[in-house]
């Protein structure tokens, strides 16, 4: 009886294991779509991002253009990997709050306040990977 708890428990523990390794990966990826994304989209819209970051008046719009992108697709490809998961993480969420200062700080406006605290909330999750790290599915688990 005393082996078929124990077995009952070592196999509810590697359950427990796989789901919330699971669910660390899951959310990598659905935190790291937005980035890439929206990386993307730039890519193919330069000209019309560059007249944008222009029009809030940050300077070198091209060079802050081609930064957010190897922020956002690097960064989101690198998150998804799980590779220096918590630093990934740590530089994205300081990029999301700069962005919603920047880009999304007219609060008055429905659309920017949704964007303001989508970006926000986004910071929020990276920040559950800085503390906790990547997970079981990831590159820097291989590395230990």
């Amino acid at each position: 009886m005393t082996a078929n708890i124990a077995h009952s428990t070592a196999s509810e523990q590697s359950r427990s294991d796989v789901t919330q390794a699971s669910a660390a990966l899951i959310g990598r990826v659905l935190l790291s779509a937005i980035f890439i994304l929206s990386g993307v989209s730039k890519l193919a819209a330069p000209a019309m991002m560059i007249g944008y970051i222009s029009s809030v008046g940050l300077p070198l719009p091209q060079l802050a253009l081609a930064l957010a992108i190897i922020v956002e697709i690097g960064g989101g490809l690198a998150l998804i990997a799980g590779y220096r998961a918590r630093t990934v993480a740590a530089v994205l969420a300081v990029f999301s709050v700069v962005t919603a200062l920047a880009f999304h700080s007219a609060l008055a406006d429905q659309n920017q306040f949704i964007h303001f605290f989508k970006n926000i909330a986004m910071a929020g999750g990276l920040l559950q990977v800085v503390a906790f790290g990547a997970g079981r599915f990831s590159l820097d688990a291989r590395r230990r």
